[in-house]
């Protein structure tokens, strides 16, 4: 499945129009993963706070924050498999330019895990660290924090959009601002795409993608909007009557 959708060096890359907000700390952080992981990129921790702190009867969730990048596939599986049999919620907050192949990959692995998704920002306990480097050491350890879950100022762009996608229920927060930009080829090593397979690449990943949210029951009119945008540069903000309708969403706004 992996196979299918991270093919080689070459990837499918966001113009994440919300790059721009993250915050200062989030810019800086160290390195996650291994040869080639950005210091941005998407950790996964087990959080918990009181019940219902994550939904009705729900105390324990997976904080999933950072960039989509090549190999966040990989944490995903691994935060999974130390829970064996647990269906924690996966809460995510997204940002940054993403790899949405492996966005999709993950989408797959959570559906196939059976589980649900949301956005917001997962806030660890101040108790529990004294500075932002060390509740970073803690995140990368896996948890489980003691936290909160914000969703003042919730964001989700097109690698969020397609994260959640895999989720068995899918919800949003009624004032999150879903915007989604335009999608790029991109060579993960730097190299030179020419005109020619760039244009073969867009339209293999574009049928890979229609598939995928076809799969987990979502109208492909949403990579149409992608696609425009793409050719145009630019970027579009869907709102809570469109979420229903895409079927982006299966549970009402929160």
């Amino acid at each position: 499945m992996l196979r299918t959708v991270v093919m080689g060096a070459f990837l499918i890359g966001v113009t994440a129009l919300t790059a721009g907000h993250a915050r200062s700390e989030e810019i800086v952080r160290p390195p996650v993963g291994g040869i080639g992981s950005l210091p941005d990129a998407m950790v996964f921790y087990v959080a918990r706070g009181p019940v219902g702190a994550c939904g009705q009867n729900c105390s324990e969730w997976i904080a999933a924050e950072g960039t989509v990048q090549w190999d966040t596939y990989k944490r995903l599986i691994a935060i999974l498999d130390r829970s064996p049999g647990r269906k924690l919620p996966v809460i995510l907050r997204v940002w940054g330019d993403g790899n949405l192949n492996v966005a999709t990959s993950m989408g797959k692995i959570i559906r196939e895990r059976g589980l649900d998704v949301s956005v917001g920002a997962t806030l660890v306990d101040k108790a529990a660290c004294r500075t932002d480097e060390e509740c970073f050491t803690l995140k990368r350890q896996g948890g489980p924090l003691n936290a909160s879950i914000s969703i003042s100022g919730a964001r989700c762009d097109v690698a969020c959009v397609l994260i959640l996608a895999g989720g068995v229920h899918r919800s949003l927060p009624a004032t999150t601002r879903v915007v989604l930009g335009s999608m790029q080829i991109r060579n993960r090593l730097g190299l030179n795409v020419s005109d020619e397979r760039r244009e073969g690449l867009t339209a293999l990943f574009g049928n890979q993608f229609r598939l995928y949210l076809t799969q987990m029951g979502i109208d492909v009119e949403l990579l149409n909007v992608i696609e425009q945008n793409s050719k145009r540069s630019s970027g579009t903000e869907l709102y809570p009557d469109s979420w229903t309708k895409l079927g982006i969403i299966n549970v009402p706004a929160l």
